[in-house]
């Protein structure tokens, strides 16, 4: 059986993996990342670095530092936590970016340090843009970060893939960050969630870097966990150009011809047989400008159509890791020279980084949006996070050429934020209401989406000493798909810190059932749906069913981020759709009764075959690697580095 993409760089990447182990979708394994970006959250990650113990970097040219997020805040506390991060970078030897240089994942990929094939993270959800350059970008939580500053490593559980063919080219005008907002509008519903994406097909090559990385970039909104575009002539033609401008600034080994000469003769690609998830087909030619909102992405329509409606707007963004490249800023100059920004209007601009503002004044772009009446920032998130001028009021409305618009990200909750491409952003600043530079269609684009059922083979683990080959325990059913955060632990106690592993345990699935902490037993296994543990970050909504005695949850599927903070606090959660319906269907008497916890009977999960006995039927179940083991066994991720480090 063949390999996708990206299970072929996890493959490349892999530390300790069986002898003659193929890596496949479900697979958790130990990675060693070829770099991992931490910005304004480096603090946060240098205190979990120091609890564990560790004192140097394993690898100083791994990390990346990068300033961006908060750059506008010149306070003593903001400049004193800046400071702290560029002496830490100091002493260990970590390139580092100070506040202005630019957003990070823009100097990730202006600086050399994604290349083609490499697995290059982040602790930051956009790092999915690394995909543009056709290597593997991909989230990590702040815990993963600071075990690989310790040790160079951290885990990852492979995801399964859906290839995305891309047909036709698009007409002028047509951007994008229209394709990516049509993309997210015709599937909200979780069709690509926790999917690493992979686009092909004739029309990948009409499209720039710039807007592949708008692309995946936001793959990150539409769900998935990376968004991967293959190595071909447009690629290499940036790549060169990039080397010679960092050959300028005396950075010749960070990108080089060989390098680029010997992706260019052996580009990674999938295997000719490799296993997808699902396939979904969309011609370029069919779309069109798109605006998305208010406040969710998925809400997306035709620019047409909302035009019509001439919804007023008081302010306008053209910033951000997503839209704020010198291309976006020749796209939104177009439409504003000769014009000015409304009255009533305020457009705020800043560029991705000093190189591109830069490249604008030079080329008189950067005038031609003052003139218009832009209100012009440094280079960084700012408004795009909710951080430093031009946030949005109360009552008010703004259109924004940024990847969020979450309800009160931008400002006030109530507030309303539409997401469209700077060329529309400008538009609708001169006019003070959303519209485009040119009569835009009404028409939603054909598209097609094909799922796949992968069945799983018959798997063989190897056990680590010590960790047991079976698990036996009551069903616990819990029978609700896309079950929260909130759910799970409240947000009336998330910030508490002063409560005991006791005191958590009683307010686990509080809110989701307050039934179930009078149903649940010691060593119960918990069944649920889909998307187990969306929502927030918030590592006690895993933690709290530990302590509360749940050996484990099996679901048809989970948050990459609550499986992420579950193993890493060496809480057992595994995958298997079959099971999770075979359940539900058992006990649809009880779930049309409304019950929420429902207790059954027994289970054993059989770690060594990767199965599931129940009621003399056996399912698969995600296989629990030598990686997932280890973290157990050890208490977590940080326990886990500690031991590594000899602590």
């Amino acid at each position: 059986m063949g390999q996708t993409v990206t299970e072929k760089i996890i493959q490349a990447h892999a530390v300790g993996l069986p002898e003659g182990h193929v890596v496949s979708a479900g697979d958790m394994v130990t990675v060693r990342p070829f770099h991992v970006l931490t910005h304004d959250n480096t603090a946060a990650v240098l205190i979990k670095f120091r609890t564990i113990g560790a004192g140097r970097v394993a690898d100083p040219s791994q990390p990346v530092f990068a300033l961006d997020h908060n750059v506008q805040d010149t306070s003593e506390k903001n400049l004193a936590k800046y400071a702290t991060i560029e002496a830490f970078a100091n002493e260990q030897g970590i390139v580092f970016h100070r506040a202005g240089e630019g957003i990070g994942h823009q100097l990730m990929m202006e600086r050399g340090f994604v290349h083609p094939g490499r697995l290059v993270v982040a602790s930051d959800s956009h790092s999915n843009m690394y995909g543009a350059l056709s290597a593997l970008g991909t989230p990590v939580v702040r815990t993963d970060a600071a075990a690989i500053w310790a040790t160079g490593t951290t885990w990852w559980q492979v995801p399964p893939t859906i290839r995305v063919v891309l047909e036709g080219t698009l007409r002028p005008g047509v951007t994008g960050k229209d394709v990516i907002l049509t993309l997210c509008g015709l599937y909200p519903n979780g069709e690509v969630l926790n999917h690493a994406l992979e686009f092909s097909g004739p029309g990948v090559a009409s499209l720039r870097i710039a807007e592949r990385m708008t692309i995946a970039n936001m793959t990150t909104e539409w769900g998935a966990l990376a968004g991967w575009f293959p190595f071909d002539a447009v690629t290499e033609t940036y790549l060169r150009e990039r080397s010679r401008q960092l050959a300028k600034m005396g950075l010749t080994e960070r990108l080089t011809g060989d390098m680029i000469d010997r992706w260019a003769a052996n580009p990674t690609g999938p295997d000719p047989d490799a296993v997808y998830a699902g396939e979904i087909t969309l011609d370029l030619e069919e779309v069109s400008p798109f605006v998305a909102g208010p406040d969710t992405v998925f809400a997306a329509r035709p620019l047409g159509e909302i035009r019509e409606e001439k919804i007023p707007i008081q302010k306008a963004y053209l910033l951000s890791c997503v839209n704020a490249r010198l291309e976006d800023l020749h796209e939104a100059a177009a439409v504003l020279s000769g014009k000015h920004v409304a009255a009533g209007v305020e457009l705020y601009v800043a560029a991705a980084s000093a190189e591109i503002e830069r490249r604008a004044r030079e080329d008189g772009t950067w005038k031609t949006l003052v003139d218009a009446g832009s209100i012009t920032l440094p280079p960084g998130c700012g408004a795009c996070i909710g951080l430093g001028a031009g946030l949005l009021e109360p009552g008010e409305t703004g259109i924004s050429a940024t990847n969020r618009n979450f309800k009160g990200r931008m400002g006030s909750r109530d507030a309303k934020a539409y997401l469209a491409s700077p060329a529309v952003v400008a538009a609708s600043a001169t006019t003070g209401f959303i519209t485009g530079p040119d009569t835009p269609s009404t028409v939603t684009p054909r598209c097609s989406f094909r799922r796949f059922e992968r069945t799983r083979a018959q798997v063989s683990v190897p056990i680590l000493p010590g960790f047991p080959e079976r698990f036996n325990g009551r069903l616990l059913l819990l029978p609700a798909d896309n079950l929260n955060t909130d759910g799970i632990y409240g947000r009336e106690v998330t910030y508490r810190e002063d409560l005991t592993p006791e005191e958590m345990a009683t307010h686990a699935m509080k809110n989701y059932d307050p039934a179930f902490q009078d149903i649940a037993k010691w060593g119960d296994i918990i069944v649920s749906g889909a998307n187990f543990g969306t929502g927030s970050s918030r590592e006690q909504a895993a933690t709290a069913l530990k302590f509360r005695g749940i050996q484990m949850v099996i679901a048809e599927s989970f948050s990459a981020t609550y499986l992420k903070n579950a193993f890493n606090n060496a809480f057992v959660c595994l995958e298997s759709p079959e099971l999770s319906r075979a359940v539900r269907d058992a006990f649809s008497a009880e779930i049309s009764a409304g019950r929420r916890t429902i207790p059954g009977d027994h289970l054993t999960v059989d770690i060594a075959n990767a199965r599931i006995i129940w009621r003399g039927s056996s399912y698969p179940v995600s296989p629990l690697g030598s990686a997932a083991q280890e973290l157990v066994l050890a208490g977590g991720l940080e326990q886990l580095t500690r031991k590594k480090l000899g602590k």
